[in-house]
C-alpha cells in the first residue's frame, strides 16, 4: 500500500470513528432521556451502533496492518 492509499484508509477510520461515536451518543441519548418509554427504540438504534462499531473495527485493523509493512 502506498502513501497516498495509507492517508486515503487514514481519513477513512477518522470518518469510521466519528459516525461510531455519534451512534453510542444517539445510544446513551436514548438510555439517559427516553428510558423506559423509548424500550422500542433499543433493538435497531444497538444494531446501527454495533454495525457502525464493527465497519471502524475493521477499517482500523486494515489501518494498523498498513501500518506495520
Amino acid at each position: 500500500m502506498n502513501e497516498e492509499e495509507r492517508k486515503t484508509l487514514d481519513k477513512e477510520v477518522r470518518k469510521l470513528k466519528r459516525i461510531a461515536s455519534e451512534w453510542a451518543g444517539q445510544l446513551h441519548d436514548l438510555v439517559e432521556d427516553r428510558l423506559p418509554a423509548g424500550y422500542a427504540e433499543i433493538p435497531a438504534m444497538a444494531q446501527a451502533t454495533f454495525d457502525a462499531c464493527k465497519a471502524w473495527g475493521e477499517a482500523n485493523a486494515r489501518l494498523n496492518a498498513a501500518q506495520e509493512n
